[in-house]
């Protein structure tokens, strides 16, 4: 059974990987998104069963950019496995599935909204609102409005210009026939629940 990580969990796991990295001389900075952001940045209660890495960020010299997640870096790679074992937590504790969102542009306020918390040798962005607000948006057209994704968007309590950027955002994700039905449905049970 996978293992729920809760805000202290998830410290706790971020610390020792940011202890492996400065260990082996490395440094390297992650932004994350979905459960773990909300519950790092206090919006949801509940725990996460992974961290997702949606993109890395890197100092050029003239300020951060965000670069694609894959590949993700050889040191960072062994210090996930590393803590996995010794923590006891999926092999894919953190991964980089939603990272495959890149050749689809990533949604408004990224990377000028992210809060940096620095573990050593990891920094870890955590998405900031708008950017949550969309790709929750996202999910809960993907997976539909019963899913845990409709939860998390109603925590964020988005107002109708938030709703109405996310919206604009999703709308260019997915050209299936169906999508615009479902997505003003998941519109229609956030503000139906507010």
């Amino acid at each position: 059974m996978p293992h729920e990580m809760a805000p202290p969990d998830l410290e706790a796991a971020f610390r020792a990987t940011g202890e492996l990295l400065a260990a082996e001389g490395y440094s390297v900075a992650v932004v994350v998104v979905g459960g773990a952001a909300l519950a790092l940045r206090g919006i949801v209660g509940r725990g996460t069963f992974d961290v997702d890495v949606i993109a890395r960020a890197e100092d050029r010299g003239d300020g951060v950019v965000l670069v694609e997640a894959e590949p993700v870096p050889a040191a960072l790679q062994a210090a996930i496995s590393t803590v996995a074992r010794d923590l006891r937590l999926p092999g894919d504790w953190m991964n980089t599935v939603v990272g495959r969102q890149w050749p689809h542009g990533l949604p408004p306020g990224m990377l000028e909204e992210l809060a940096w918390r620095t573990y050593d040798g990891l920094s870890v962005g955590l998405a900031g609102r708008r950017a949550l607000i969309a790709l929750k948006m996202f999910a809960a057209v993907d997976r539909g409005p019963g899913s845990v994704h409709v939860q998390d968007l109603a925590a964020l309590a988005p107002d109708d210009v938030e709703l109405g950027e996310a919206a604009a955002w999703v709308r260019e994700q997915d050209a299936a026939p169906e999508f615009p039905a479902i997505l003003e449905e998941v519109l229609a049970h956030v503000r139906g629940n507010r």
